[in-house]
């Protein structure tokens, strides 16, 4: 069970911010950076790099854009090794105005792409890679995108990018152990000279099944959240991964003190986890966004209406 390469980062705030539109404070921030870090994860992602011309920092908290001086105002002082990461949308970031690495405390910054847009997610790793940035691509969706056109893609990345990592992300939450097993040794029979990583969602609990499954299959960068804190049905819970994976580098109490805290009071004021709506946008293959918008209507617990809505989708053009 044991693999030295094995990193695990914590998407704790960049992925649990989609809930809240990023508006934690910096307090909270803080504790998670530190817990994580006396439990001896490898990297924090602590938000998204997003423009200000895109996205309005009236309508949205400071972790969309994640600013350097933000950054070091909440890191600084605190002893660790853990890496900070941000992630980046393709068209939502200038890229001019990320500074080079030496100029900022991100060390990794990702790349989130769809199939169809894999040229320009190479366009920008390579960038940030000149820059000094540790790189990956994240490919969203992949539920919905596992045939030539992936395939294709894949031997682009590996061809043409600079980039350290390349992800399966299993943004609905539909994969199932099987289509697991098959993706990452296609992954890994295409990508030679990069590693690869796991992203997983929870709308049919199984995020953490479906990331054993990954790490049996060789896949070594491994995604999780506090309490499985994220989008929707959530993520693969970090304690529960820092459990299986027994390496005497990782520490579980500092989590638990962490969930004690800080996550059973917050899970109070915000919705995640395992709730019908996710479960059924799961085994369909579909976007949350409808269960989530559901969830904020007064027929939020009316399942079969929704359940019938995404079976007819189509049935009616």
């Amino acid at each position: 069970m044991f693999r030295e390469q094995i990193k695990v980062l914590d998407c704790t705030i960049r992925d649990g911010g989609l809930i809240n539109n990023h508006d934690f404070d910096k307090r909270l921030v803080k504790e998670v950076y530190k817990a994580v870090s006396a439990a001896g994860v490898d990297y924090m992602e602590i938000g998204y790099k997003n423009s200000k011309n895109v996205f309005s920092p009236k309508e949205y908290g400071l972790w969309k854009f994640c600013d350097d001086e933000v950054i070091s105002e909440v890191i600084d002082g605190i002893e660790s090794k853990t890496k900070i990461s941000v992630m980046v949308d393709i068209g939502r970031v200038e890229l001019e105005d990320i500074k080079p690495k030496s100029q900022s405390p991100v060390d990794m910054i990702r790349v989130a792409s769809y199939v169809k847009d894999i040229d320009k997610a190479i366009y920008m790793v390579n960038h940030l890679h000149d820059k000094g940035y540790e790189t990956t691509i994240n490919i969203m969706a992949i539920s919905r995108d596992q045939g030539a056109e992936l395939d294709e893609a894949l031997v682009q990345i590996e061809k043409e990018s600079k980039t350290d990592v390349v992800y399966i992300v299993d943004s609905f939450g539909f994969l199932y152990q099987e289509t697991m097993e098959h993706l990452v040794k296609k992954f890994k029979d295409i990508i030679k000279t990069k590693e690869v990583g796991f992203h997983g969602h929870n709308h049919q609990q199984l995020a953490f099944g479906n990331t054993i499954e990954s790490i049996i299959h060789d896949a070594n960068y491994l995604d999780a959240t506090v309490y499985g804190i994220g989008r929707a049905a959530g993520n693969c819970p970090l304690e529960l991964l820092i459990g299986f994976l027994k390496n005497p580098k990782y520490d579980i109490r500092p989590i638990l003190d962490l969930i004690s805290n800080e996550l059973v009071p917050l899970r109070n004021k915000i919705e995640w986890g395992y709730i019908i709506p996710y479960a059924i946008s799961g085994m369909m293959n579909e976007h949350p966004r409808a269960a989530m918008a559901l969830r904020q209507s007064d027929k939020k617990e009316n399942y079969r209406e929704f359940y019938e809505s995404l079976i007819n989708i189509g049935f009616d053009e």
